[in-house]
């Protein structure tokens, strides 16, 4: 099937779903019907949102991004198709004038486009709605890198969220690649770029730049380090957003280097390495928050920097202040950082994290790890103010934050089925 219908009774429906229609199993009007799926497609029926219990919602916005994929399976197939027949200029024309997209939008869709034509099976994966479109670019993009095992992660990303994956993917180019990963890290390092300059909108001035992982983890961990002396010293009844303390952070560490300088001591970079007892060598080094580094540059960064081994205890003092401080030493943040792998409510990067309190500090909660999680500055938001906890699973033991349990809402319309169709008998 390769159509797509959106309302009408079956005027625009392909015939599988004329037939499917009639029968009363597939919503005559509000129908969205996406293309190329295995077992007749991909539907989505108008529905009353406000009488659908939470779990009734939640299996809706699933269908609605299996649907999602199907429907960039099949702009991925237009777009390469008038790529092929003209070029890619006319592809990208074609894109921003008949989906409203951008330059940037319309560039990366035909550029998926293209890169699908010779991934079959994340094509295949795409269209059916079992792979996501974010997940199908990582794969794209990872192909267009070096060798890859399609198959595998084609496989993967079906069972993996964005962060989980991307990281699944770093991982996997590094040990695919001959060269432990060093040629794509050189790549990366010659299309680094920056610019300064004034939006027209705003007035404001911006600051873009792009560098490979190991630089930009760098230079991240510094910045998140000056933001926090700066909430440190901050008075508590009057503090800026996160984003504008950063905005300070930056400005302060461009426009006072020699202050900068003096700052505090704080966990500049952290790199995990297992021990290969059989290979007699460290293997498998990474960034903390999972980004793959070639062996070799391990080495180049040993020699630059000072470095403090360590193993980490949870009987160790260094990781069980109690009620000495209140905040997080580094040696406590490195081991948070190595056990949650960042925030653990939306897995941003630990750099940009914060230690908190599961019992909280005001109420007699100690500085010790096992009373400690990373989350972000927004996730941490949402424990003080929107009322979310932190829960550890029992059968892996890893923390994740989860929303207040809230009643469902008592129906006032027909629900749907947990494809989003109401039932036939209230259609």
């Amino acid at each position: 099937m390769d159509s797509i219908g959106v309302g009408g009774p079956t005027q625009t429906l392909p015939v599988a779903l004329t037939a499917a229609v009639a029968a009363g199993s597939v919503p005559a009007a509000g129908a969205v019907v996406c293309g190329g799926c295995a077992g007749g497609g991909v539907w989505v029926a108008d529905a009353d949102v406000r009488g659908l219990g939470d779990e009734e919602l939640t299996a809706r916005l699933g269908v609605i991004g299996r649907a999602e994929s199907s429907l960039a399976a099949m702009k991925a197939a237009a777009l390469s198709e008038i790529a092929r027949r003209h070029d890619t200029a006319a592809a990208e024309h074609a894109a921003r004038a008949q989906l409203a997209a951008s330059g940037r939008s319309a560039r990366s869709d035909v550029k998926l486009g293209l890169a699908l034509d010779s991934l079959d099976v994340t094509r295949e994966g795409l269209a059916s709605g079992v792979i996501p479109g974010a997940h199908a670019k990582l794969i794209a993009r990872a192909a267009g890198e070096g060798p890859i095992d399609e198959k595998h992660l084609a496989s993967v990303a079906q069972q993996q969220g964005y962060d989980q994956f991307r990281r699944t993917v770093q991982r996997h180019q590094a040990d695919q690649a001959a060269d432990d990963g060093k040629s794509l890290l050189e790549r990366q390092r010659e299309n680094r770029s920056g610019r300064v300059f004034t939006s027209s909108e705003t007035g404001m001035t911006v600051l873009n730049a792009q560098f490979d992982p190991v630089i930009g983890v760098q230079i991240a961990a510094v910045v998140a380090a000056a933001e926090r002396d700066l909430y440190r010293d901050e008075d508590p009844d009057n503090r800026p957003s996160h984003h504008q303390r950063t905005a300070d952070a930056i400005a302060k560490l461009l426009l006072e280097p020699s202050a900068a300088g003096r700052r505090r001591g704080g966990t500049t970079l952290l790199i995990v390495a297992d021990y290969d007892a059989v290979g007699q060598g460290l293997a498998n080094a990474r960034l903390a928050d999972g980004s793959p580094v070639p062996i070799s540059e391990l080495a180049q960064l040993a020699c630059d920097a000072q470095i403090l081994p360590a193993i980490f205890d949870r009987a160790t003092g260094d990781l069980c202040m109690g009620r000495m401080c209140r905040f997080a030493t580094d040696a406590q943040r490195a081991a948070l950082a190595l056990r949650d792998q960042g925030c653990i409510g939306c897995a941003k990067s630990p750099i940009y994290c914060e230690a908190h309190h599961i019992v909280p500090w005001e109420i007699g909660g100690r500085t010790d790890l096992a009373n400690l999680v990373l989350v972000c500055n927004r996730c941490h938001h949402h424990i003080h103010d929107d009322g979310w906890q932190v829960h550890r699973r029992h059968a892996t033991g890893n923390y994740e934050l989860r929303p207040p349990t809230r009643s469902p809402p008592e129906p006032t319309t027909a629900r749907t089925d947990a494809r989003g169709a109401a039932p036939a008998s209230k259609r």
